[in-house]
């Protein structure tokens, strides 16, 4: 008896309630998360339209866009009515987004404090199921030249080259630098690889007249400072 009731599709709904539609007459801002993603994926299930379904996958990753943003792409296709294209679809829109806030925070601002610092470094490491290090290099007057990611790691660590880190920062012809890595696992207690790692990087770059002016270690909504607590 179920194969002949009709499918639920947004069509059948009305107007004002179809996501497309809603847009168009009262601008994105009118739209809920779940509706947004309905539009990416255009579709739902047999027995569930593209806006269920999409609620559906916000309430698994607790309606926070942050936390969806970490699904992969098998994540998402576990969900039925979520094919790989559809899945491509979130990954690409989100990762849209991020990007846009990174270029946002990314602009020759100074470094005043570590909380400055960790705010201009946040959107790179938000989202991240893995560990990333990565580095700003500073003029004389702490503006920041640029951002490089020095490696990429898994959810325990990664590996980190000192010939690298002064690499970059000689070619930038940086005065300072600024060493940024996450813990997935949200404990900011650096590690002893971390004290070594920033030992190595100190001693060096001070033989290069390049100050390292702090390690940070991140988390999605905090950070340790080695400089602030003393352990530079």
């Amino acid at each position: 008896m179920e194969d002949l009731l009709p499918s639920l599709t947004i069509k059948t709904w009305a107007e004002d309630d179809r996501p497309r539609e809603k847009l168009l007459s009262k601008g994105r801002q009118a739209l809920s998360d779940a509706e947004l993603i309905a539009i990416l994926i255009g579709s739902g299930s047999r027995n569930e339209t593209a806006v269920e379904l999409s609620k559906k996958i916000l309430v698994s990753a607790s309606n926070n866009l942050n936390e969806l943003s970490k699904l992969s792409i098998n994540d998402l296709t576990k969900f039925k009515g979520i094919g790989e294209a559809k899945a491509i679809s979130i990954v690409a829109a989100l990762e849209l987004g991020r990007r846009r806030k990174e270029t946002e925070t990314t602009k020759r601002e100074k470094i005043i404090s570590s909380k400055s610092a960790f705010e201009i470094m946040k959107p790179t490491f938000i989202d991240l199921p893995h560990e990333e290090f990565w580095i700003l290099l500073l003029n004389r007057s702490n503006t920041v030249i640029k951002k490089e990611c020095i490696s990429r790691g898994g959810v325990s660590g990664t590996v980190v080259d000192t010939k690298i880190i002064l690499k970059m920062a000689l070619e930038n012809l940086a005065s300072a630098i600024m060493l940024f890595h996450n813990h997935p696992s949200g404990n900011l207690k650096p590690s002893e690889a971390d004290i070594k790692i920033t030992k190595n990087i100190k001693e060096a770059s001070k033989l290069m007249d390049i100050q390292l002016l702090d390690h940070i270690i991140m988390t999605d909504d905090n950070f340790y400072s080695f400089n602030d607590e003393g352990m530079m």
